[in-house]
């Protein structure tokens, strides 16, 4: 996997739940610039354009924890967020971000070090967060998770299985 994504960092603290990324009333919505529209709305009027100049959550333990939705992904997709590094996530929204080909990484070490706004850079093929002048590694993603990530999510590597067969 040689993908490489850097950017800003925007700062969550523990038990960011799907339920705050995107509120129940809009899961009538699939589409991810509709859902981004209303991600993180709870947090205050105009929290989903604010999230727009940065590339990267980091956030504590627990991200994704509550109702199991899908939309929750889709909603930070739609903001143009390219991962999110976190202590640890539920493993419901870790399984439908890698389905849903949103790059997700468990970085304890990265939490207290990184500040809002800051600039790092996620080395997927060498499990490696370059941040200022330090390096914190988290592990690699099995074979099968990596497959999906590259594809750009789950629906993206069925089709790409049917047209290669």
């Amino acid at each position: 996997m040689e993908k490489q994504i850097h950017g800003r960092v925007f700062k969550f603290g523990d038990n960011i739940n799907s339920d705050l990324i995107i509120p129940g009333r809009y899961l009538i919505y699939i589409e991810p610039d509709k859902l981004a529209q209303h991600a993180f709305e709870v947090l205050g009027e105009g929290f989903p354009e604010k999230l727009r100049g940065f590339q990267i959550l980091v956030a504590g333990r627990n991200f994704g924890c509550g109702s199991a939705r899908e939309q929750a992904v889709t909603a930070i997709q739609g903001l143009g967020i390219q991962a999110v590094v976190a202590c640890s996530f539920a493993r419901t929204f870790y399984r439908n971000a890698i389905n849903s080909g949103l790059t997700i990484v468990e970085c304890p070490e990265l939490y207290d070090a990184v500040c809002e706004g800051d600039k790092i850079q996620i080395d997927l093929a060498s499990g490696e967060i370059h941040h200022q002048t330090a390096t914190y590694g988290f592990p690699q993603f099995p074979d099968s998770m990596r497959a999906l990530l590259e594809a750009g999510g789950l629906a993206e590597y069925l089709k790409a299985q049917f047209r290669d067969s």
